[in-house]
């Protein structure tokens, strides 16, 4: 499925997304929510400096890929694009 306002995880994905931009804005990076696939895998962008910084792997797998799998048990992925 592609990102609408009607699939019911997108509220909850970009909540937790907004929990954490702070950290990510403080050193000009970002992160966008981009699809959740039919198979309910989130699908998110590293925007600013995040989309270039060498420790934006460890910085997904340290907080935000857990964090967002958390949000629901139907969330069956998290993926950088």
């Amino acid at each position: 499925m592609t990102l609408t306002q009607q699939h019911p995880l997108v509220t909850k994905v970009e909540e937790i997304l907004d929990r954490l931009r702070p950290y990510l804005q403080k050193d000009d990076g970002d992160i966008e929510l981009v699809e959740i696939t039919n198979a309910n895998v989130v699908k998110l962008r590293f925007l600013g400096t995040c989309s270039c910084c060498n420790m934006s792997a460890m910085t997904f797998k340290a907080s935000i890929e857990e964090s967002v799998k958390s949000v629901d048990a139907e969330i069956k992925g998290v993926e950088i694009v």
